[in-house]
């Protein structure tokens, strides 16, 4: 059977759930009568659902503690309040689904019907689980509402075990009748099996992580249906080239690693502005903290951070023989754009912390890029299942080599050993997420370094941290590279100085292509140190009530049955 592609198309969807459908633009009787039109309508599910992925890539909350940018988001400033209305509690995606699945029996067509309806059910499921991780507790509503419906209109908060229930309902719904195509620009069988696999992992980690009941079920459903995935799907991780990790990024088709992705086309005009918004010198300069960069390990396996003197080493030093996946994630010796020979130092002066990010970066600050950005690729599939069977305490060697090993073995790095990782948890790890605790700790840190490096920068760390529910890591400062000031620095070890900081009057060095004055930066030792961005803003977080969003004051107006988030203001 035939199954149109939908383009991947980003808008932005503010429109009130109450307001009733424009039936003005079809007869809804009279519609949805054939396979044809039940794709056309399904396809603004992908534009209603999906968010803008330029924004999430560089936004500084979805990134987390992973990247630091001119500003701090008030997520991490205690400045947060409930707003007047907005701030995400907007349903008119949920209309346009429930709308569909109450008219798409006029199709005769049984078998298109079942396969646009696990469509619809897809993104039912998708649509909730965003509201879920951001509200908590939120009304499930499975068809459309009538304006004189008072009693959904008026309709309380669900319990938080009904709507996971629900949304696992749609998701298997879906797995079972989704096609199984291997189009990244369409909904499938494995779209739907990789989401209820995140959708487990979540709520599964949410609540172990705050003693809430059935959270081993939830990540047991995790690790079996990432292991069916793996068994089944025909999904591999993209390895044909010498940079694997940095040009499946690049490319302008989605490599075969990708489930759903975002495509774009120049010569239709349909580009990002991706590479101004990570490097332009006028934007928020996203850059990655030093909490991540101590993360990677060194290329032969063992941790930078018990590297003797690893605290001070320079800019060169420490970016030598290190996990290959940071240089290519961002500037290191050697960089070049795609395709060009000139190479490229760091540009400190449009960095934060002096650590540029380079992925997904195709050229100079041109707008109009176009390669292809992934909402899903199976990478993620491989570590939900490890961090599932590392959480229930079952992993196994045999499963960190199906899995974890897999992504290391792409760029050549050494296999984790879970013996050795159980043995001997790291340190550094241990210090950043405290409520890591038990036998299996070792292995549960490791998996977390390992999403965490792989996963950069594609919008995960925000929720990962708030489901372990660790969220003292949006207190700490974020910090970028050990400097000295005044000083010289050879940033490609090849004899000659690329960047000079100095104090008071600007030297002339010879070779040297920035100058940075000593202002530009503070230290946390003053002269020297690491750089720490933006230094004057007091970074807080409220572990009873900062975990989740507040709904709008409007609705909880409108609606007096709706109950705030706890510690939000209700006026």
């Amino acid at each position: 059977m035939a199954f149109v592609a939908a383009a991947v198309s980003v808008i932005s969807c503010n429109d009130d759930y109450l307001e009733r459908y424009p039936l003005s633009d079809l007869s809804p009787e009279n519609y949805f009568t054939n396979e044809s039109e039940l794709a056309t309508f399904c396809n603004r599910f992908y534009s209603d659902n999906l968010g803008d992925i330029v924004s999430s890539i560089t936004s500084p909350v979805d990134q987390g503690d992973d990247i630091a940018t001119t500003t701090v988001p008030v997520e991490y400033t205690g400045l947060r309040y409930a707003p007047g209305s907005g701030g995400g509690w907007s349903w008119s995606a949920l209309r346009s689904i429930n709308f569909f699945l109450e008219y798409s029996s006029n199709c005769d067509d049984a078998i298109a019907k079942r396969t646009y309806d696990a469509v619809a059910r897809f993104w039912r499921g998708y649509f909730y689980f965003e509201k879920m991780k951001r509200f908590g507790e939120v009304p499930w509503y499975d068809r459309v509402i009538e304006q004189d419906d008072t009693e959904l209109l008026m309709k309380a908060r669900d319990s938080r075990d009904l709507v996971y229930s629900n949304i696992i309902a749609d998701l298997d719904y879906a797995i079972e009748y989704a096609p199984e195509t291997k189009d990244a620009c369409t909904v499938s069988r494995w779209t739907a099996m990789l989401l209820k696999t995140r959708v487990c992992l979540f709520e599964g980690t949410y609540r172990k992580y705050r003693g809430m009941q059935g959270w081993e079920d939830m990540l047991e459903d995790c690790a079996e249906t990432a292991d069916e995935m793996m068994r089944t799907s025909g999904y591999s991780l993209y390895d044909d080239s010498e940079r694997p990790y940095a040009d499946m990024f690049l490319m302008n088709t989605p490599c075969e690693e990708f489930i759903l992705a975002k495509t774009f086309n120049n010569s239709l005009s349909v580009n990002h502005y991706l590479n101004l918004h990570i490097q332009g010198p006028s934007q928020t300069h996203p850059s990655m903290t030093r909490a991540l960069f101590l993360s990677y390990l060194c290329d032969d396996g063992s941790r930078y951070t018990e590297k003797d003197g690893y605290e001070t080493e320079d800019f060169y030093q420490s970016t030598q023989n290190r996990d290959p996946r940071l240089a290519q994630s961002i500037r290191t010796q050697g960089y070049t754009y795609p395709g060009s020979g000139e190479v490229l130092m760091p540009v400190f002066s449009d960095t934060e912390t002096g650590y540029q990010i380079s992925k997904y970066v195709t050229a100079a600050t041109t707008v109009n890029g176009d390669n292809c950005l992934p909402y899903m690729r199976y990478a993620e599939v491989l570590l939900n299942f490890a961090e599932a069977k590392a959480e229930l305490g079952t992993i196994t060697q045999n499963d960190a080599d199906r899995s974890v090993n897999l992504l290391r073995a792409r760029v050549k790095m050494p296999s984790l050993n879970i013996a050795d990782a159980i043995s001997d948890p790291d340190p550094f790890l241990a210090e950043q997420y405290p409520n890591v605790t038990g036998a299996y700790k070792g292995a549960i840190l490791e998996v977390r370094r390992e999403r965490r490096v792989e996963l950069f920068l594609e919008g995960f760390r925000y929720y990962d941290i708030v489901r372990w529910k660790e969220g003292q890591l949006f207190t700490r400062k974020c910090q970028g590279a050990y400097i000295e000031v005044p000083a010289e620095y050879d940033l490609d070890g090849n004899g000659t100085t690329d960047v000079v900081f100095y104090s008071g009057n600007k030297p002339t060095v010879e070779g040297a292509v920035e100058y940075i004055d000593a202002g530009r930066f503070t230290l946390s030792e003053g002269t020297k140190g690491e750089i720490i961005a933006n230094p004057d803003i007091n970074r807080t977080w409220n572990e009873d009530k900062d975990y989740l969003y507040p709904i709008p004051l409007e609705d909880l107006r409108l609606n007096p049955n709706l109950v705030q988030n706890p510690y939000w203001e209700t006026e």
